[in-house]
């Protein structure tokens, strides 16, 4: 009983964030602003422990309540910041979202020059899931690199390639899709990903990623969705997406 009451109190700042109003970035700004009150006292410490189930949160006199749980995909356009705000000023992609929808956070990133499929979520657990590298849930991309590559080369990122700051990096699958007169489209499948995987990985070999697509997450594919638009995942959608976890996580306990 007492381990189940301990891991339902969590600090305020991450209550905020669990329930749906903010960042956790953002709760501790408006709680050591002093705008946060906990069961009717003001509270300046973002780490104040706070019992979700039981505890009353108000922010700027107004009660916070567990939003309905929402999952939506961007199409991400490249040159857009995945942050809620960005000092020099670029778009983020929180521009390309309804006024309507509660506050919702990215699940995982993709950095300015990419694009693709972005999920955004209130649900800050299911986002650990679908970022948790013991997950092993694939990613798609599609690779435009600046040059042409042969067999040798996919198998080399397979097995795995040094970067330029000794950390050994590989991909689960890869394969050409077509190829021009001095470039080369790739589709990559990561299956645990770290900051700039492809990039890096290109960047030791000298290689130029021109443009990077991500195109799946799992079984969710980007498919029509025009640049810029963003919609909920249908109940179908979010389903396959729990399953696939389940199953490659325990696909990979097994090896």
């Amino acid at each position: 009983m007492e381990s189940t009451e301990k891991a339902r109190r969590v600090g305020l700042a991450r209550a905020l964030s669990k329930l749906g109003y903010c960042s956790r970035s953002q709760a501790a700004e408006l709680i050591r602003a002093g705008r946060v009150k906990l069961n009717g006292a003001t509270r300046r410490d973002p780490e104040t422990p706070v019992h979700l189930t039981r505890d009353r949160i108000e922010v700027d006199g107004r009660s916070v309540r567990s939003e309905s749980k929402l999952y939506l995909m961007l199409n991400k356009p490249r040159g857009v910041v995945t942050t809620a705000s960005d000092e020099e000023g670029r778009d983020t992609v929180y521009s390309f979202l309804s006024a309507e929808y509660p506050w919702v956070a990215p699940v995982g990133r993709l950095d300015k020059a990419s694009e693709g499929l972005l999920l955004l979520t209130n649900d800050s657990e299911w986002a650990a899931r679908v970022s948790a590298p013991e997950t092993h849930l694939e990613k798609t991309y599609h690779v435009q690199v600046g040059t042409l590559i042969d067999e040798q080369f996919l198998v080399e990122m397979r097995k795995g390639i040094k970067t330029m700051n000794g950390e050994f990096l590989r991909v689960k699958r890869a394969a050409i899709l077509r190829s021009g007169q001095q470039n080369t489209w790739l589709e990559i499948i990561l299956d645990v990903g770290k900051n700039r995987h492809i990039r890096r990985m290109l960047d030791a070999r000298g290689m130029e990623a021109l443009r990077l697509v991500r195109v799946a997450v799992g079984p969710l594919i980007l498919g029509k969705l025009a640049k810029g638009d963003c919609r909920a995942l249908s109940l179908f959608e979010k389903r396959a997406l729990d399953e696939a976890m389940k199953i490659s996580g325990a696909v990979r306990e097994l090896l």
